[in-house]
């Protein structure tokens, strides 16, 4: 199949385009900044009481006559543009496809050849978030602001996040047997300060994470960039090798326990206590907290783990290179988990997974941020699937005034890909081209040239309250398409196979969770039992760790949430859950949302989904969920937890 990497299929089509979107873009530029200004996130309102001088508020009452004036001006040349604009739709391609090629050895053609469909397996790490990307006067109704921004900055802190090497890190504690983190690690900060290892009770883990140290102000990427940071080729290994630390101790923290001891090292337990401010998003820098590339990331994001020649120095000795070293072990090591009666790993993290290999996004509706968003997560993905979407008057549909929102991101080859608007949208969700967006993607050859592949599908459905039986419409259309993309992108036989399916995964923001009464029906629906939810138990049932992924929005600038370390220490506690996560909601009367927390139970209201199916795979192998996590990263960014899942597909003779 042949990917599209322009919007239209001629250049005259996309000259004729630039120029209609040159006379609308400064009506539609002049009518958001002017809306933008009536419309103040909880972050303006806490300034404009603080400073009765607010800068902001008076440049309001001095722009916005001029902003009129000139909205009117464009007007006429706004009116014209539309009319250009709209007529070319109908030649638009739904998406555009943009390729960074990498030659180094993280790149897509060289990750073909890490699997051969043998051994003893392999794990794909996934991840969907929604970013709510909007025109900023729309993004306002959400309680976030600057979109142009917010893309490039979420675009770093997922990059970031997913660039680092996978450690865990089990701490050992006689009155706390959870793992305290896993895989979550940050890059080096050559100029970090001491960090605190501490475990944390309750009934979600968390994840720390660990700084490296390099000789002489070298950059830890330097050293991390061909693998686990290893300077010793015995230790090296890719990066899908998993590094275990293991920390042992009481609650008090001693030093972690060595596999070797002239070469242990030491979590330092220093005076933690990084800046808890209350930075908007707009104006984080790569300096603040949760921006990873930083050299003055947190102190509470950095474990530091420090080694030297005694095994106590704080100073890095002649071998200290690799503080972890010699506390390192395999992948294949036994696994401590959270729960026994659990398969796999979960937790609340900071950090996007390391070697994250599948990125799905809703809600990035603006071209612009979209642009932005992708230029930054090309730092690490070699393929982007962006503007996905139609516009204007297609078919049955209404009006489309904005793209899908839908955005995709991947380390493997991408093979082929189809798009489906969802025709029975309503009210304003109708303005949007919300819709389906399906890929098969190559992530392996076996020894007999047999392509190995696997199936992602994203959506984003119907979102106002009311209409369950307009998302069950949309869930069926979602089985359906996806019945006829993978039979048409099949080339393979009962018979004689030239494709084995490794996984089949569908994600993306639902609009509905599986607690709320009033959301009964779509709980019920046919794709649950086709598909599995790792945080499902059954309808209206969900595992004790699950929590919910959209947040109270009137709480995204609290100083208690707004970094990711403090959000995810919140998250950990019950009572912090109920304070800044959205709780379902129900029709009958009695109070708002705050007023009914204490009568609520479940952990809030879980909208975003990572399902995994097993129907349609290659008949010898299983793939089974390793980790699932819910991620704190982009905390002031959006009003979304993004969750993440990495599956492990193995074949069955292998295990036999």
């Amino acid at each position: 199949m042949v990917l599209y990497t322009t919007p239209f299929p001629n250049s005259c089509l996309s000259a004729l385009h630039a120029v209609s979107w040159a006379l609308i873009f400064p009506c539609y530029w002049l009518a958001d900044r002017l809306l933008a200004s009536f419309i103040p996130t909880t972050y303006e309102k806490r300034q404009r009481a603080d400073d009765p001088c607010y800068l902001q508020l008076l440049c309001t009452v001095l722009f916005t006559p001029v902003y009129l004036a000139l909205l009117v001006a464009s007007l006429p040349f706004a009116l014209l543009g539309f009319l250009l604009w709209s007529t070319l739709q109908s030649a638009r391609r739904p998406y555009v496809y943009s390729r960074l090629e990498d030659k180094g050895p993280a790149g897509g053609a060289a990750l073909l050849s890490e699997w051969k469909g043998t051994g003893p397996g392999k794990s794909f790490c996934f991840a969907t978030a929604n970013l709510c990307l909007l025109p900023d006067s729309l993004a306002r109704l959400n309680n976030v602001f600057n979109t142009q921004a917010r893309a490039k900055e979420i675009g770093q802190r997922i990059r970031n996040g997913a660039s680092r090497p996978q450690i865990k890190i089990y701490i050992d504690s006689p009155t706390n047997t959870s793992i305290s983190a896993a895989s979550f690690s940050s890059l080096v900060s050559p100029q970090g300060s001491d960090g605190v290892a501490r475990a944390v009770p309750g009934s979600i883990k968390r994840t720390a994470s660990v700084e490296y140290k390099g000789d002489g102000g070298h950059h830890p990427s330097d050293e991390t960039a061909n693998g686990l940071a290893s300077g010793d080729p015995a230790d090296g290994g890719s990066l899908e090798d998993t590094c275990i630390v293991r920390i042992g101790g009481d609650e008090g923290g001693r030093p972690p326990e060595a596999v070797d001891p002239p070469a242990a090292g030491q979590a330092g337990n220093g005076a933690g206590g990084g800046p808890r401010g209350q930075t908007p998003n707009q104006s984080r820098r790569d300096g603040d907290s949760g921006s990873l590339g930083s050299p003055s990331a947190s102190r509470e994001s950095l474990v530091k783990a420090r080694a030297g020649a005694d095994g106590g120095g704080g100073e890095p000795g002649a071998n200290s290179k690799l503080p972890y070293k010699a506390s390192v072990a395999k992948k294949a090591a036994m696994r401590r988990r959270r729960h026994p009666d659990e398969a796999f790993d979960h937790e609340v993290s900071a950090f996007f997974p390391a070697n994250l290999d599948f990125l799905c996004l809703q809600e990035v509706f603006d071209k612009r941020a979209a642009a932005k968003l992708k230029d930054q997560l090309h730092g690490y993905f070699e393929y982007i699937l962006y503007d996905v979407g139609v516009y204007g008057c297609h078919g049955c549909c209404s009006f489309k005034c904005l793209n899908s929102g839908l955005f995709f991101a991947s380390r493997y080859p991408i093979m082929d890909v189809a798009y489906h608007c969802y025709p029975n949208g309503r009210s304003s969700d109708s303005l949007a081209s919300k819709g389906a967006l399906y890929l098969k993607v190559q992530v392996g050859n076996t020894p007999h040239d047999q392509r190995i592949v696997g199936y992602i599908s994203c959506t984003h459905l119907h979102a106002l309250p009311e209409d369950s039986d307009i998302r069950c419409e949309q869930l069926n259309m979602l089985q359906d398409w996806l019945a006829d993309f993978r039979k048409s992108t099949s080339s393979s036989s009962a018979a004689n196979p030239e494709e084995l399916v490794a996984f089949d995964v569908v994600c993306g923001d639902f609009n509905f969770d599986n607690c709320s009464s009033d959301d009964k029906l779509e709980q019920q629906h046919p794709l649950f039992t086709r598909y599995k939810d790792p945080c499902r138990l059954g309808p209206g049932e969900e595992k004790p760790w699950a929590i919910g992924t959209l947040l109270d929005k009137d709480g995204l600038y609290d100083e208690e949430v707004c970094t990711p370390d403090n959000l995810q220490k919140v998250l950990e506690s019950e009572e912090g859950r109920r304070e800044y996560l959205a709780f379902p909601t129900s029709k009958s009367p009695g109070g708002g949302q705050k007023g009914r927390k204490e009568l609520l139970k479940g952990n809030g209201r879980r909208i975003d989904y990572m399902l995994h199916g097993e129907e349609g795979l290659c008949p010898d192998w299983k793939a089974e969920v390793e980790e699932f996590s819910f991620i704190t990263q982009l905390s002031g960014l959006t009003d979304h937890l993004p969750v993440a899942m990495r599956l492990m597909v193995s074949a069955g003779e292998e295990e036999a």
